[in-house]
């Protein structure tokens, strides 16, 4: 008497789910958790390098519309704990001017404050934010590597970093500036080669609702 040939067993099923859960917590993570950028410009020179790559924390200061990307347009205008970001942060954004772009910047000035540049100093409510030369640093520029002034600039909370001083420039001198509530005043480290709230045709003041969140680990 000949034997049944034998059934075929399927796959288990988790080779079949294994691979949709992999990419519904990398989807996940990326919407709600962490999301990878790249520097786009070299306007935050020298902490961020035009074209390195950084991770942004989604968390950091709640959830928006804005948060969600793409799917943002499919959710209604509300938002989720929203907190305003700490002086010194490096945030992402959205600018009003130019919605849809993404724009890295730090942030200088929070609601209520007086901002205003005076020979190429901060002045925050009237009060000169701490210098200090660092010597020189290479960064780079349109026409290749350049070597210019490194000052190290510490904030009224102690966060310190390293800005670029390229020389005078219209926008060393400003009127001075009120910051709206619910917004926030940014600058690039690369005070000379950053277009930030300083020219409001391109950036202004950011609203809270459209910064995405925190640049937290660099590449």
């Amino acid at each position: 008497m000949s034997e049944e040939p034998k059934r075929k067993r399927g796959a288990p099923w988790f080779i079949w789910t294994l691979p949709a859960l992999i990419i519904l917590a990398l989807t996940l993570n990326h919407i709600f958790v962490f999301q990878l950028f790249r520097q786009p410009s070299g306007s935050m020179q020298p902490t961020l390098q035009a074209g390195k790559m950084f991770a942004l924390s989604k968390w950091a200061y709640g959830y928006t519309a804005q948060s969600f990307g793409p799917l943002g347009v499919y959710l209604p205008e509300r938002e989720w704990s929203v907190r305003t970001p700490e002086r010194g942060d490096i945030v992402v954004f959205e600018p009003v001017p130019e919605p849809g772009r993404h724009f890295v910047k730090r942030v200088i000035g929070l609601p209520g404050d007086r901002i205003q540049m005076i020979g190429g100093v901060v002045h925050i409510n009237g009060a000169a934010v701490q210098r200090e030369p660092e010597g020189e640093l290479q960064v780079e520029d349109y026409s290749g590597p350049q070597t210019f002034a490194a000052v190290r600039e510490t904030l009224p909370n102690g966060v310190s970093y390293l800005t670029v001083e390229r020389g005078e420039t219209e926008l060393d001198n400003t009127r001075e500036l009120f910051v709206p509530e619910g917004h926030a005043f940014v600058m690039g480290d690369d005070r000379d080669n950053s277009a930030d709230s300083r020219v409001p045709s391109v950036v202004g003041f950011v609203p809270v609702e459209n910064v995405l969140g925190r640049v937290d680990h660099r590449f």
